[in-house]
C-alpha cells in the first residue's frame, strides 16, 4: 500500500502558516495540517487559508486530475485532486493527542480520468469507516469529521470499492479540536428517561447540521475553527409567533462556559425567538425538523445565548428532542450567572434507530412571564455517532474492507504463488542429486598444474577440429 508520510519539518510548516483567523483568537491548534492534493503548488481557500502542494509524483496506483475548465472563482484547492487506484493513505505525524477535525474536501470536476473510471471509495480512519461507496458528490463538498486520537499518528486511507473503480480528494484538513469540544458525557435520552452517556469523546463522528438559527451563513473565514454555519430557513416549520433577532453588542464568554471555539459571535448574535406579546403566554413552539439517516445515535448540540431580553430574569422557556421534553423550566440567566449575551450550550444524545427526521423544538414553560421572551435558540449542531461496527456510513467494519482487497487478487496471485513453488522445488531435487552424486564420487587430489593438464588434453580435439 502506497504511503504518503508528512515529516516533522512539514509540521513546524503547518503549525506556522499566517492565518487571520488564527491571529484573532487564542486558540493556536498543537497539529495544523492542510494539504492541497493532487498538485505540487500551494493554494489558498476562501478563508485565505494556505493549503500545502502534495509533491507525490505520479504512480500507477496515484495519479493527478487538473480542471481544464474550473468555475471563475473556485478556490484553487478544487482545481486539482489526486486519484487512487489501488488502496493508498495520507498519514500525518501528531503532537498532541486527543480529537482531532478532518475534513475531505471533494470536487468532481470534468476529467478524462473520471469519464474514463467509475468513482465510488471507502475513506477510514483510525479504525472507523466514515465514508463507504462514496461518489464524490455533486459539484464542491466538504466532509467534516471528529476523530479521537490516541497515537502518534493519523492515517487517512483510501480503498477502491472495487479494483476497477477509483477514489479521489481534492484537500485535506486535520486540525487538533479544543479539549472542550466534544466532551466526554452526555445526556442520552431513550425510552422516557434521560441518562449520562459516557465515553462521547472517543467514537467518531460526522457533521451532519450545523445551523445559524435567525441568521446568515456564516464562512469558515469568520469561525475560529473554520467551520461553516448555514441558515436554518430550509428546517424551520413557519411560526406567526417567532422573530429573528440580532444583537451588535459583545457576546460575554465567560471562564468555564461556552468559548468561541465552541460557537463563534457571529452565531450567538442571531437567534429565533417566542414572545408574548399581551398578558398571556403563547402555547405555540418552535420547531426545526432535521432529515437523519437510520440506525445511529446523533449529538444534538443546543447553542443559547439572550440577547433579546430587556433585563435579568425574564426569560423561561423549555426543550423537546422528538417530541421528549428534555430541559423544562430552562433559566438562562441562572446559567450564565446573571450575565446577558453570555452564550450556553446542551449536549443530548438521541436514538436516531427508526428515525428518519429528528425534531427540535422550543417552547414557553409555566414559569414563563407575559410580555417577556418565552423562547430562544441561536444555534443546532447534528453529529452522527459511529454504529456499533464502528462505522459512520454503512453496516461493514474498517477490517472487513482491509480484507477485501488482497481477496480481489487472489486469482492472480495463485500462478504466482504456483511457480514460485516449482521453481523452488526443482532448485531443491538439484540440490538433493548433487549432494547424492557427491557422497557416491571418489575424488582424487587435482594436480597443481591442472590447468597445463587441461590444456594438453585438450589440444589434440581443439586440433582435429581446426
Amino acid at each position: 500500500m502506497a504511503l504518503l508520510m508528512f515529516s516533522a519539518v512539514l509540521i513546524g510548516a503547518f503549525s506556522t502558516l499566517p492565518c487571520p483567523a488564527l491571529s484573532l483568537y487564542r486558540f493556536s491548534p498543537p497539529d495544523y495540517f492542510l494539504v492541497n492534493c493532487g498538485s505540487p503548488s500551494d493554494s489558498l481557500d476562501q478563508a485565505n487559508r494556505l493549503f500545502l502542494g502534495d509533491d507525490k509524483s505520479s504512480s500507477p496506483r496515484f495519479f493527478h486530475l487538473v480542471d481544464q475548465n474550473p468555475v471563475p472563482g473556485a478556490p484553487g484547492i478544487y482545481r486539482t485532486a489526486a486519484a487512487f487506484s489501488k488502496p493508498y493513505k495520507y498519514v500525518f505525524p501528531v503532537r498532541e493527542r486527543g480529537t482531532h477535525a478532518l475534513r475531505l474536501h471533494f470536487n468532481r470536476f470534468r476529467s478524462s480520468a473520471f469519464d474514463r473510471y467509475d468513482v465510488e471509495f471507502h475513506v477510514l480512519v483510525g479504525g472507523f469507516v466514515v465514508l463507504s461507496n462514496f461518489t464524490g458528490g455533486h459539484g464542491a463538498t466538504v466532509k467534516e469529521f471528529f476523530i479521537w486520537v490516541d497515537k502518534d499518528e493519523v492515517a487517512v486511507h483510501f480503498l477502491p470499492s472495487t479494483r476497477n473503480k477509483i477514489g479521489f480528494v481534492n484537500a485535506i484538513e486535520l486540525i487538533s479540536s479544543p479539549k472542550d469540544l466534544i466532551p466526554e458525557v452526555a445526556h442520552f435520552v431513550g425510552d422516557g428517561e434521560i441518562v449520562d452517556f459516557e465515553g462521547l469523546n472517543r467514537q467518531a463522528l460526522e457533521v451532519v447540521h450545523r445551523l445559524n438559527v435567525g441568521g446568515p451563513k456564516i464562512t469558515p473565514f469568520n469561525d475560529s475553527l473554520w467551520r461553516t454555519w448555514a441558515p436554518d430557513d430550509e428546517f424551520f416549520l413557519s411560526s406567526s409567533v417567532s422573530d429573528m433577532v440580532y444583537s451588535p453588542g459583545r457576546i460575554q464568554y465567560r471562564e468555564g462556559g461556552a468559548s468561541r471555539e465552541v460557537g463563534p459571535d457571529n452565531m450567538y448574535s442571531s437567534a429565533r425567538v417566542i414572545r408574548s406579546a399581551n398578558q398571556s403566554v403563547s402555547n405555540i413552539s418552535m420547531t426545526w425538523v432535521l432529515p437523519v439517516v437510520r440506525g445511529h445515535n446523533y449529538l444534538v448540540r443546543l447553542h443559547f445565548c439572550d440577547i433579546a431580553s430587556i433585563s435579568l430574569g425574564l426569560i423561561y422557556f423549555n426543550v423537546y428532542l422528538n417530541g421528549v421534553l428534555v430541559y423544562e423550566n430552562l433559566d438562562l440567566t441562572h446559567i450564565v450567572n446573571e450575565i446577558l449575551a453570555s452564550p450556553y450550550y446542551v449536549d443530548f444524545i438521541v436514538d436516531g434507530d427508526g428515525l428518519q427526521t429528528l425534531n427540535v423544538s422550543i417552547g414557553p414553560s409555566n414559569y414563563s412571564l407575559p410580555h417577556a421572551v418565552d423562547g430562544i435558540l441561536n444555534g443546532i449542531e447534528v453529529m452522527k455517532l459511529n454504529n456499533s461496527m464502528g462505522s459512520l456510513d454503512g453496516e461493514v467494519c474498517a477490517g472487513f474492507l482491509f480484507r477485501s482487497w488482497p481477496r480481489e487478487n487472489i486469482g492472480s496471485l495463485v500462478p504466482l504463488i504456483a511457480l514460485i513453488c516449482l521453481i523452488l522445488g526443482i532448485s531443491l531435487v538439484k540440490h538433493m542429486r548433487a549432494i547424492w552424486i557427491s557422497s557416491t564420487v571418489v575424488w582424487t587430489k587435482l594436480p597443481t598444474d591442472g590447468m597445463e593438464v587441461f590444456e594438453e588434453q585438450a589440444a589434440p580435439q581443439i586440433a582435429g577440429k581446426i
